[in-house]
């Protein structure tokens, strides 16, 4: 996967912003699709996987129970 992708959630992360988020998810996209910067014919479909994979992730830590911190990530 890819090595620039820290954990999000607890203990590995006290405080996650929706930029920490979104750099993940940029990262993601850029890994599985090959492009570091797409050109400007995939830019929208580019962007729009990076949006919905930080949805995603947003969703995935708000549900986490962790339970060495007694109860779910914030998110």
């Amino acid at each position: 996967m890819c090595r620039s992708i820290k954990t999000l959630r607890p203990p590995y992360a006290e405080s996650v912003t929706d930029a920490d988020v979104r750099a993940a998810a940029l990262q993601y996209v850029r890994k599985i699709s090959g492009f570091r910067a797409p050109a400007a014919h995939n830019a929208a479909a580019f962007e729009a996987a990076v949006d919905e994979v930080a949805a995603a992730t947003a969703r995935l830590l708000g549900l986490l129970e962790v339970r060495s911190t007694g109860g779910r990530v914030a998110g």
